[in-house]
């Protein structure tokens, strides 16, 4: 397959099962639950099929969709072949994503049992109104108790994700979401800004003129709203939208291992529809169909959609937008040394125009954003083109 390389690998498996469609999301889904077991077969098969991989995984992350569609029994399934399969260090960082519509206590309980250590929940909002907008199925009340219920279930690693710049939202009911989050002391905080994803009902709706998009001004302010009111309550941001609370060691303990990986170029397989693997400088991701990601691996062949070879120059441009979405930001020696050059040769105008505009800060071998800087991620991005 590949040369064994020393980087920590993760795994990702994509369950693309909703019981209903969020009108915002683009990731790939169905809602036709009658496919559900002949996927969960084949999603084992194509683990198989994969097999034997020169990589020791410590993250292992079940995503969606709405993988809580599934009872405990097919996602203990789902492990027990990625731990015959595949070489999962003993603590691994294991996730669910959950839905507080499609969750109970003694599922949550059953999930722990599995060696399932950290459970994300899909609240968006405490704020009915919002949920509504959002087409989301809960309430409020079931987001809190869903976070209550995965405490008692004994989860001691519970994140939450929000979503800001809403129409309709203001600095008050976004505050009243935070303040509500907090109080329930989740270990990690994902807080994301609406966008508007070309092919989805709510990009037709905002076309159509059925409702205003929040000014962008008022977006920014909500965003550094955010980081302040984390901030002040132990959250430390550590990438763009993720916010982890403080360790007894003044350390981010709580830091998404997983999604880490993302952002450092460290390799990772994903299974299931639409999921995407990495192995640098290779990327290649499987098709968005269910029942063509069935009838592909049933006839034996893997279900890759398509392949890219990522060039030194494309690496490069990765390199940096993923490393200022960090807080920490770009590494310099690291950068230098991946690609036997100088990054502060090559870029050393762009990065004196930026310091003095005051959105970027190279210290102690890192180039980071400022906390303004991140407001306009994609273009300095683009501007290191």
């Amino acid at each position: 397959m590949h040369s064994k390389q020393t980087k920590l690998a993760g795994i990702y498996v994509h369950i693309p099962f909703c019981v209903q469609k969020c009108p915002y999301c683009d990731f790939f889904s169905i809602t036709d639950q009658s496919l559900k077991q002949p996927f969960l077969k084949t999603l084992l098969r194509e683990m198989d099929m994969i097999g034997n991989v020169p990589f020791l995984f410590d993250t292992l992350y079940i995503g969606g969709g709405t993988p809580s569609v599934f009872k405990a029994e097919s996602i203990g399934q789902l492990l027990e072949a990625a731990h015959r399969i595949f070489k999962i260090s003993a603590n691994a960082e294991v996730t669910i994503e959950v839905n507080p519509c499609s969750i109970n206590p003694e599922q949550l309980r059953d999930y722990q049992n599995l060696g399932i250590n950290r459970i994300s929940i899909g609240t968006q909002s405490f704020n009915d109104r919002t949920l509504d907008f959002l087409g989301r199925l809960h309430s409020g009340e079931d987001a809190s108790l869903a976070i209550k219920w995965a405490r008692k279930a004994g989860f001691d690693n519970i994140g939450l994700d929000l979503i800001y710049g809403i129409p309709g939202q203001t600095k008050k009911s976004w505050l009243f979401d935070l303040h509500r989050a907090v109080e329930l002391e989740p270990e990690h905080i994902s807080c994301y800004m609406l966008t508007y994803e070309s092919g989805t009902p709510m990009d037709r709706n905002r076309q159509k003129g059925f409702f205003c998009p929040m000014a962008e001004s008022l977006t920014s302010d909500l965003f550094e709203t955010t980081i302040e009111f984390l901030n002040a309550n132990g959250y430390v941001q550590y990438e763009i939208s993720n916010f982890a609370r403080t360790g007894f060691d003044g350390f981010e303990s709580k830091r998404s291992r997983h999604n880490q990986k993302y952002w450092s170029f460290a390799p990772y397989l994903g299974f299931g529809p639409s999921a995407h693997s990495f192995i640098d400088p290779e990327r290649y991701w499987n098709c968005r169909s269910v029942k063509k990601y069935i009838k592909k691996i049933e006839a034996g062949i893997l279900p890759l959609e398509e392949k890219e070879v990522l060039s030194r120059e494309q690496s490069m441009i990765e390199a940096i937008y993923l490393g200022l979405r960090k807080r920490d930001g770009i590494c310099v020696d690291t950068f230098d040394k991946k690609f036997d050059t100088s990054f502060k040769k090559i870029f050393g105008e762009t990065i004196a125009h930026l310091e003095e505009k005051k959105f970027l800060k190279v210290a102690q071998n890192r180039c980071a954003l400022t906390q303004q800087g991140m407001l306009f991620l994609d273009s300095i991005a683009s501007s290191f083109l």
